[in-house]
Parts: C-alpha cells; sequence; structure tokens
C-alpha cells in the first residue's frame, strides 16, 4: 500500500536566462550591463580558469570565498558586498552555493557561471550548507532562481576529469531517488511531477548512452555531441527535475548517504557525486533492488564509481563507520525513508555489508 505524502509543491522552472554554448562568456557583459555594483563570488583556481576564456572588460569587486559552502562565510561574504546589486558566483558547487546564499542575504539578483562540472548547483535556487568543519548541516532554498546561467562548453571542456565524473553520479541519482519517492505514492501523480519525474528518467537515458563519450571527449578536449548532452544533462536537465517535481524530485536516499558520509574524514577528498553514486547503490539495496544494484554494475565500472566503502580508502574502523553514516541517513532529519519509508539503522547497515561482500569487477575512483 503505498502513501500520498503531504507537502508543498512549489514549481521552480529554472533560471530567468539560459545559454549553453562554446564561447557562452562572450554574452557575459550584455547579460549584467544594468547592474551598477556586482561582486564576483569565486575561488582561486575557477578564477583563473574563468579569466582564460573571458573575452569581456567587466570590472568589479572580486572576493573568495573559503571553501566551507557555509551560512558563515555567506554572511562575511554579504558584509563585504553590502553596496553590490548582483552576485556573480563563478566556479563549482560550493562556490555557487556560497554565492546564491550570499545573494539571498544581500536581497538581490545573481549570475551562475560553472567551471567544473560536479553538480546542477548552477541551475537551482538551492544550496547544500555545511558547518565550518565540512560536515553537512542543511539544504537551503531561496525566495528566487538566477538572473542568468552561463555554460561556456570551451571552458567546461578544460575542466578536471573527476568533476565530470561527480557529475554523472549526482545526475544519475535523479532520476533513482524521484523514482523511489514517487513509487510510493497513491493515486495518479500531479502533471508537474509527472513532467519531474520523466525529466528525470531523461537525464538517465542519456547518461547511461552518452557519459563514455563525453569523458573521452574532455580527456581529449572536443567538444562533442555527447559532451554537450551529458553537460546540459548535467547541469540544466537535472536541476529542472526537482524544479517541477518539487519535493517529490529531491534528494532522498542516495544523498542522505552522502551527507552520512560526511563525518568520514577519508571520504571528503572524493566528490560530491562519487559518493551520491554510491549512495544509489546503498538505496537500492536497502529497497531490496539487488538486480538494479547488479544491471549498475558495467556503468560503474566505465566511469570508475566505488561500489563500497572501502574503496574510499574506508579501513580503520570500517563497522563502526558504517554504523555512524546508517545513523545519521536514517536519522528523522534526513531524506533516506522518503525512497525507503521502512529504513532503520539496521537495514541501512546491512546493504551497506552487502555492497561490502559483493565481488564485482567494478574498478574503484
Amino acid at each position: 500500500m503505498g502513501f500520498m505524502m503531504k507537502l508543498s509543491q512549489v514549481v521552480r522552472s529554472g533560471p530567468d536566462q539560459y545559454i549553453c554554448q562554446p564561447g557562452a562568456l562572450s554574452y557575459l557583459d550584455e547579460k549584467v550591463a544594468h547592474f551598477k555594483k556586482p561582486v564576483i563570488i569565486t575561488g582561486e583556481q575557477s578564477y583563473a580558469a574563468f579569466l582564460k576564456h573571458y573575452p569581456g572588460a567587466l570590472t568589479c569587486p572580486v572576493l573568495c570565498y573559503d571553501r566551507t559552502a557555509s551560512n558563515e562565510d555567506m554572511a562575511r561574504l554579504a558584509a563585504m558586498a553590502k553596496d553590490s546589486d548582483c552576485v556573480i558566483g563563478i566556479g563549482g558547487g560550493k562556490a555557487l552555493d556560497t554565492a546564491k546564499g550570499t545573494a539571498e542575504l544581500l536581497g538581490v539578483q545573481y549570475v551562475m557561471v560553472p567551471t567544473v562540472l560536479g553538480t546542477c548547483a548552477a541551475y537551482t535556487p538551492v544550496s547544500a550548507v555545511y558547518h565550518p568543519d565540512h560536515t553537512f548541516k542543511s539544504v537551503d532554498y531561496y525566495t528566487q532562481a538566477a538572473f542568468l546561467c552561463l555554460l561556456d562548453l570551451s571552458l567546461l571542456v578544460e575542466s578536471p576529469k573527476a568533476y565530470l565524473l561527480g557529475g554523472i553520479g549526482d545526475t544519475l541519482a535523479k532520476w533513482y531517488e524521484a523514482e523511489g519517492i514517487t513509487q510510493h505514492l497513491d493515486g495518479p501523480l500531479p502533471a508537474m511531477v509527472s513532467v519531474g519525474l520523466q525529466t528525470a528518467e531523461v537525464t538517465r537515458d542519456i547518461l547511461l548512452s552518452d557519459s563514455q563519450e563525453a569523458i573521452r571527449s574532455l580527456e581529449e578536449q572536443r567538444i562533442t555531441p555527447a559532451f554537450e548532452r551529458v553537460v546540459e544533462a548535467i547541469i540544466a536537465v537535472a536541476g529542472t527535475v526537482g524544479g517541477f517535481a518539487g519535493e517529490y524530485g529531491r534528494m532522498a536516499g542516495a544523498h542522505a548517504v552522502h551527507n552520512g558520509m560526511s563525518l568520514v574524514k577519508e571520504t571528503h577528498t572524493f566528490e560530491h557525486g562519487i559518493k551520491v553514486a554510491y549512495g544509489i547503490l546503498v538505496q537500492l539495496a536497502a529497497a531490496g533492488n539487488t538486480d538494479e544494484v547488479r544491471q549498475l554494475q558495467s556503468f560503474y565500472a566505465s566511469c570508475g564509481f566505488p561500489h563500497k566503502l572501502e574503496a574510499f580508502g574506508v579501513h580503520d574502523g570500517l563497522n563502526g563507520k558504517m554504523k555512524a553514516i546508517a545513523d545519521f541517513a536514517s536519522s528523522s532529519n534526513e531524506t533516506f525513508t522518503l525512497a525507503v519509508p521502512d529504513a532503520t539503522p539496521d537495514i541501512i547497515l546491512e546493504s551497506m555489508h552487502y555492497l561490502e561482500a559483493l565481488d564485482v569487477s567494478i574498478s574503484s575512483f
């Protein structure tokens, strides 16, 4: 017997403007020309990658975030940018999430320029917020979407491979989490939830068919149709899943496991989406979908995703750390039970033990 969750259903279709093409940064100056005091929030490496491809002449303050994506850093940056009327976020997920949170505090518009392919952060009015010690804190939802999301394929095809792999893993979860949530609902889905779920299926199909070629394209720094499809799947198409489906298309089991993994220091060097990819397997195993776990074997092998916690370099105290993750993921503050309603700490821990013992040819990252 399913159930109908009583959740708020606010549809967020996406940024006011969206551009994805080679050389897209050539549009930045004209798009922000009517703002009087824009400010850039970025990181050192991100800003260097941006400048390599930016042909414009925009002059404005450049502020560096502290790499935490914390409320504390957002407040610090907002105090430094108190007279600004637009925040231009340049970088990866944490830099962009910091820029969005800072813009929210200031009550101003923001522009998103991703420099890596790790998440859909550039497209969504949402931030994953951490404590200053890098442990997960919350997911914050903002009052406005981006004024502009600008994807420059010439820049992105030169971005680090690790982020692309992370983006593939994070985006693959869109389908498994949305499907995990909606399969428990009674009656027909609301129309916009159906759109979100179908969009999630589009991301899954693109990734399963095009990821290997997209990875080769990035390795060779060639902009191919497969690379462009995967870029848009990771950032834009994935961003519409939660936008259209609302809470029915948000994070569930896979991200709850990721959030629990923030308690384990050995996993901190791995990209967000690599950990989310592992969380997909935990969610599927907890739901009893072990056949689906095995069907993903070849895809995980082709991308180099770890299929067990030990492959993340967790050796000392493995059982205790697995229990800590399971306890965190199953807590009432987390989202695992949206996908597996009867999940308990023991069920999640048993699923993780199942993956540890799984004898498959999945290479480690």
